[in-house]
């Protein structure tokens, strides 16, 4: 039961805060504590050994000290540095950590190209009909929360969480 968590919590949690970006601009809180709560319930049942934990949070930790930065020079949101920080820790300081975040990068440059492209054209959109949230449209951030699900989507089956999980299946 635990184990099947394992392919759910992440997931959903991701989901969740990229539909709560999207039509709201924020990232509640308790999706970051669920995914850190979570992580530690989950990787002792996954096969996780204390160090490997240990690798895990110190992960977390290095993304939370740059999330922290760019947040204090009001370059990142601190929802989304929240989130990243707890995602962070389901991947551990390995080369899924390095991808997970190459993902994100790339889906939030392309998240935000996006974004400008609708803004520039809201008059159309609003015309045509096309349902698109109007905070999307009038806000002046971008809901990066998307680009950080869709990385955690992308780089979630190579995780050692996951492969641990995948093991004991097996």
């Amino acid at each position: 039961m635990t184990i099947a968590a394992a392919f759910v919590v992440f997931p959903f949690c991701l989901a969740f805060a990229a539909i709560s970006d999207l039509l709201t601009m924020t990232i509640p809180n308790r999706v970051s504590a669920i995914l850190l709560g979570a992580f530690f319930v989950i990787a002792p049942f996954a096969g996780l050994g204390l160090g490997e934990i240990g690798l895990h949070v110190a992960a977390a930790a290095l993304v939370f000290a740059v999330c922290f930065c760019l947040f204090a020079v009001n370059i990142m949101g601190g929802g989304d540095a929240k989130l990243l920080t707890a995602c962070a820790i389901w991947f551990g300081l390995d080369a899924s950590l390095v991808a997970f975040l190459v993902y994100v990068s790339i889906c939030g440059g392309v998240l935000t190209l996006a974004v400008l492209l609708l803004r520039r054209q809201e008059n159309a959109i609003l015309a045509s009909g096309i349902p698109v949230p109007r905070l999307l449209l009038t806000a002046k951030k971008i809901p990066y929360g998307i680009a950080i699900a869709l990385g955690g989507f992308a780089a979630y089956a190579s995780s050692p969480l996951m492969e641990a999980a995948f093991a004991q299946l097996w």
